[in-house]
């Protein structure tokens, strides 16, 4: 018997969706809540929200005057974030699926790091990282970064670690297998050593296992370990570092597989164009799962 809607329809309500993103099966890849109608709510309603939904990130879409143009707000439940690889995606494939884009308007998605262009490749949405890459030394060396993750120096692949970005920063930390991957055990005492003033960091830690194909694992450490499923943010940076070792030039593809420790397996594709020894553009790309929708009381 289906159950008659328990909120006043007299009283004021948000229309939301659940996705699914970098996956196409239900209860995997990474969570997020969508709402597509959200003009009417200021920044604190928005951080309210996300903080209620409790997802690695909710979305707040707002259409502009011009066509296949909507301003994108990202929320974790305690900040707003500039830009996020999987919000985009799954923001952009939502778009789509209920026909408010179409496939010959290009599409835009504004954010706070700035425009983030979108195309489609059958059910896969790709987007262009709003920043180009930059890389440099992290502030871990090998012995901070192995201490922090309750590994042994020799599982670090790099000293010091690099640091990359293409709009938000991430250490990226190479090991030595994928049993080490699986091994790792962060202890967040150890943060303010490793970091000095830095509060709080975004680690990426990976294995390549193929010239194109990579493991991966995206902790998030501060007072606590929060790891995520799917982060096509870290993605990109690591694929165009990875780029800049290889001696290929041209458009080359990466496929990183995340989440498996969390039982959500992820697959993130990126594309590098690169010319010379030069990343000229970063291309993410994944599909997406419709999991639920539902009305938010206000």
């Amino acid at each position: 018997m289906p159950l008659d809607s328990v909120i006043d329809p007299r009283e004021p309500f948000l229309d939301y969706i659940v996705l699914d993103v970098f996956t196409d099966t239900p209860f995997q890849g990474n969570p997020l809540a969508v709402f597509p109608e959200a003009g009417a709510l200021c920044t604190s309603v928005m951080q309210r929200i996300a903080r209620e939904f409790n997802l690695s990130e909710t979305v707040f879409m707002t259409a502009t005057a011009m066509p296949g143009i909507f301003d994108l707000r990202i929320f974790t439940p305690h900040q707003e974030l500039p830009f996020a690889g999987h919000p985009t995606i799954g923001a952009a494939w939502l778009l789509r699926r209920i026909g408010w884009h179409d496939d010959q308007t290009p599409l835009i998605l504004r954010e706070k790091a700035g425009e983030v262009p979108i195309r489609f490749d059958g059910e896969h949405a790709w987007l262009s990282t709003p920043q180009p890459l930059s890389i440099a030394p992290s502030t871990l060396t090998r012995a901070t970064a192995a201490s922090l993750l309750g590994l042994s120096p020799e599982s670090i692949i790099d000293d010091p670690v690099v640091g990359a970005s293409c709009g938000t920063p991430f250490h990226l930390i190479g090991l030595s297998s994928v049993d080490t991957l699986g091994d790792v055990q962060a202890n967040p005492s150890l943060l303010p050593a490793a970091l000095k003033a830095e509060h709080g960091a975004n680690l990426y830690l990976y294995v390549q296992e193929s010239a194109s194909t990579v493991r991966a694992r995206k902790l998030r450490i501060n007072d606590q370990v929060v790891e995520d499923p799917a982060t096509g943010s870290a993605a990109a940076p690591l694929a165009g570092y990875l780029a800049l070792q290889s001696h290929e030039t041209g458009t080359l593809e990466y496929t990183i597989t995340q989440g498996i420790e969390m039982s959500r397996p992820s697959r993130i594709g990126v594309l590098v164009e690169k010319a010379e020894q030069r990343v000229t553009a970063l291309h993410v790309g994944g599909t997406a799962v419709v999991i639920s929708e539902g009305r938010l009381r206000l």
